[in-house]
């Protein structure tokens, strides 16, 4: 299997976009329990710290360190995929490709990493993380979507309630875009 030179760095931290196969699907958010389940159940097998994560309809974004003498973030995205498939009811299509491998039709086969290269990479990925909800439009307000690491910020003091609460619709007219 091609390694796609990725960067391993034992005990680094890393920011993942993990995306569904159909990019109309809305997995993720029906099927909350089950990835958070999925998530649970490979942390205490192989733990990692998530430092933050937002989960989308058709696909999220999460910032992970590992611990200092482990690498493999591959494994456990693998591990997760693989456990929320199992929780999901056959039901995809797939391509004869997917078929002929034995392989559900749920996931990109890849993910999109990155390894943090100091605090303000840091600071940019995890408010990249939590503003994704308010870029692709599913709330006005980063404190409204509910499947976000967000919220445990703003218990812990890291954000306050209103961070980048400005919705769309308190925008001047001329930054209201499209």
């Amino acid at each position: 299997m091609p390694d796609y030179r990725r960067n391993r760095i034992p005990g680094g931290t890393y920011f993942f976009t993990v995306n569904m196969f159909e990019r109309s699907s809305s997995l993720l958010v029906t099927h909350i329990d089950a990835l958070r389940a999925a998530v649970r159940t490979v942390r205490a097998r192989r733990p990692f710290h998530i430092d933050a994560w937002v989960v989308l309809p058709d696909h999220m974004h999460a910032v992970w360190t590992l611990p200092a003498d482990d690498a493999d973030y591959s494994g456990r995205w693998k591990a997760i995929k693989i456990a929320f498939a199992k929780a999901l009811p056959k039901t995809e299509r797939l391509t004869a490709a997917r078929a002929a491998k034995g392989e559900r039709g749920i996931w990109q086969r890849r993910f999109w990493e990155h390894t943090i290269r100091d605090e303000r990479d840091y600071a940019a990925h995890v408010d990249y993380v939590h503003i994704n909800p308010v870029k692709h439009g599913l709330v006005a307000y980063v404190r409204d979507w509910p499947h976000s690491s967000f919220h445990r910020c703003v218990a812990q003091g890291i954000y306050a309630p209103d961070w980048a609460g400005q919705g769309v619709n308190d925008l001047p007219a001329g930054e209201r875009g499209a």
